[in-house]
């Protein structure tokens, strides 16, 4: 057997084991969703998923906006400029999931304070 041949048999083995690489991260991405993750947490594991499987363009976009959060991915697509490329995609869904985030802690915090004021206050009547 040559060298020649023996090389091109390693090559072979080689681009089999990529194209195998490859649909393992394809199948891996369409798998994920953020859930309970923040979406930079997402992002973290969409980039470093989607690093190997060879998506560009509009079928990573696709791919991104298929898992996460649905008001986010709403708000987004109905925006009066929706983002267009995937850094596009990344950078407002972090802001907007970030702004949600802190939009309801202030919400659960204020209610929280309500609900304080009224405990104390009931307690002052009681003590009347």
């Amino acid at each position: 057997m040559s060298f020649e041949i023996v090389g091109k048999f390693l090559e072979e083995i080689k681009e089999f084991e990529e194209g195998e690489n490859e649909l393992r991260k394809v199948m891996e991405l369409k798998k994920i969703e953020q859930g309970q993750q923040t979406i930079d947490e997402y992002i973290q594991m969409f980039k470093r998923v989607a690093r190997g499987s060879r998506y560009k363009g509009r079928l990573l976009v696709k791919e991104f906006k298929r898992e996460i959060d649905e008001n986010i991915r709403r708000r987004l697509m109905e925006a009066k400029f929706p983002p267009k490329s995937i850094n596009q995609w990344y950078k407002r869904a972090a802001r907007l999931d970030r702004n949600c985030r802190e939009s309801r802690r202030e919400e659960e915090e204020k209610r929280s304070k309500i609900k304080k004021e009224k405990r104390e206050e009931k307690r002052k009547i009681e003590k009347e």
